[in-house]
């Protein structure tokens, strides 16, 4: 065998010793290593034999067929206690000596992973309809308490089984803790538990919706009542998004309003967790009437300004007890949005030109009677102060960008002059339909229901609107789709 070659670096003694050194720590670790393997084999040995059960001499083996014998139970069965068991001979009492690694340790569940059954709940009548659900009012059998049980649509064909709507709904209902925030009390299913359908949930009973309160009143809200409304709706929302919580859905109908003048955010049917910078969504969300422009223009990508356009709405619907922008369709939506707020530019609203739906929209250029100067609220709304009007523009900038958010709308100026917010205990009461029949069907129109509404950014505006324009009276301008 040829010897190694020599290095071509100088070897002294002082290292040829640092190298049989290291050659022997090298052996004794090894040898440690092996050592320590070969004694936990003999202890895993010696540990099977030890708990390998003798059943050959075994007394209690009567049958002889070298069966293990059954483990006697240290536990009481349920409805027994264990003088019962005493009594009876099934047990060792507990005060009698017993192996440690025999003594069994008992927990009371409380049903968890159970949902209660909708039969604790006794239906007194149906309060309303929505697109996601059904809404009655119930009486707990236990605690004669009022709730609201809300049913969650579910299409049985539907091989995907609960909806991504109503977890969210779930989610997000079970994740809320605010004053200003409908309570879920909980979730519970039918007798018949193999149908996904009969779902439930439990939700607590508020007396009025804004809607039916607005259609009822013989005289608007005063102003100081407007808003305590506004400041409480406000509020909810912010609470939602710093929480990253989009509604989606606001409007009057979906606001509850109780005896107590306590407002409540109600259904959330169509609300999902967001995200900085947010994620592609859907712009098939919030009613019509209460829908913001860029979502009208195909915007896929948005924020909480959906939200505050909303309130927006929600903010001329209490000073006038009618919806504020009631079109018939997308493009009549945004005719009376720009009709209202003015007519968009580059400079009022940069890179609208970009989405998806403004490609099909045909502006004038210089529309008679100043439309595109900019928005007409203070002719629309003339009682009302330079403070609200200036809130009121804020939250309908076309922008979204440039909208107010829920922060700067609670530091605003409006609500800091007279007359200042009411308190709620001065609210006046109202008659409850929610508590003595059937709500009538309103001319709301519902949200957009998923899979049934048209992707807006695939359809071609030139086919559907081409040829339609609305000429207004008295020197308006016309706003054509094609």
């Amino acid at each position: 065998m040829a010897s190694k070659p020599k290095s071509r670096w100088a070897e002294t003694e002082e290292d040829a010793a640092y190298e049989a050194q290291r050659k022997k720590e090298r052996e004794e670790k090894k040898r440690l290593k092996a050592e320590k393997a070969w004694k936990l084999e003999e202890h895993k040995k010696l540990t099977r034999a030890t708990s390998t059960p003798q059943r050959v001499n075994d007394p209690q083996d009567e049958d002889g067929d070298g069966r293990p014998t059954k483990r006697r139970r240290l536990s009481p069965a349920r409805g027994e206690s264990n003088e019962d068991e005493e009594a009876r001979g099934k047990t060792t009492p507990l005060s009698a000596p017993v192996e440690a690694s025999s003594t069994l340790l008992r927990f009371d569940g409380g049903g968890f992973g159970k949902s209660r059954s909708v039969e604790k709940y006794d239906k007194l009548n149906d309060i309303e309809e929505g697109a996601y659900g059904w809404v009655t009012r119930a009486r707990e059998i236990q605690t004669g308490q009022i709730v609201a049980l809300k049913r969650l649509k579910i299409d049985v064909n539907d091989r995907g089984g609960l909806p991504v709507t109503g977890l969210r709904e779930i989610q997000i209902l079970r994740d809320c803790h605010h004053r200003n925030v409908v309570r879920l009390r909980e979730v519970v299913v039918g007798e018949d538990t193999s149908r996904i359908e009969n779902i439930f949930l439990v939700l607590e009973f508020v007396e009025h919706d804004l809607k039916s309160v607005l259609e009822d009143m013989p005289e608007p809200f005063l102003s100081s009542e407007v808003k305590t409304l506004l400041l409480q709706l406000v509020s909810g929302v912010s609470y939602l998004h710093d929480n990253w919580i989009l509604h989606r859905d606001l409007k009057t109908s979906n606001l509850l309003l109780n005896n107590r003048g306590r407002l409540k955010i109600a259904d959330f049917g169509m609300a999902r967790y967001t995200s900085d910078p947010p994620p592609k969504l859907t712009q098939l969300v919030v009613t019509l009437w209460y829908r913001a422009p860029e979502l009208l223009l195909g915007a896929t990508s948005y924020g909480r300004a959906v939200d505050m356009w909303s309130v927006g709405c929600i903010f001329g619907e209490l000073l006038t007890r009618e919806p504020l922008l009631q079109g018939k369709n997308e493009v009549d939506e945004l005719t009376r949005i720009f009709e209202l707020c003015g007519v968009p530019t580059e400079a009022s609203w940069p890179g609208f030109r970009r989405l998806p739906n403004a490609k099909a929209l045909r502006l004038p250029a210089n529309p008679p009677g100043g439309a595109a100067t900019g928005s007409v609220l203070r002719a629309r709304f003339p009682l009302l102060t330079a403070a609200g009007v200036a809130l009121l523009d804020g939250l309908l900038a076309l922008d979204p960008e440039k909208r107010l958010t829920a922060k700067d709308v609670l530091a605003h100026e409006y609500f800091r002059q007279d007359p200042k917010p009411k308190q709620e205990a001065m609210f006046p009461t109202f008659p409850s339909k929610a508590g003595q029949e059937r709500r009538r069907r309103r001319d709301t129109p519902n949200a957009p229901v998923r899979g049934q509404a048209v992707d807006l950014g695939t359809v071609d505006f030139s086919g559907i609107f081409a040829g339609r324009e609305r000429e207004e009276r008295g020197g308006g301008f016309s706003l054509r789709m094609v």
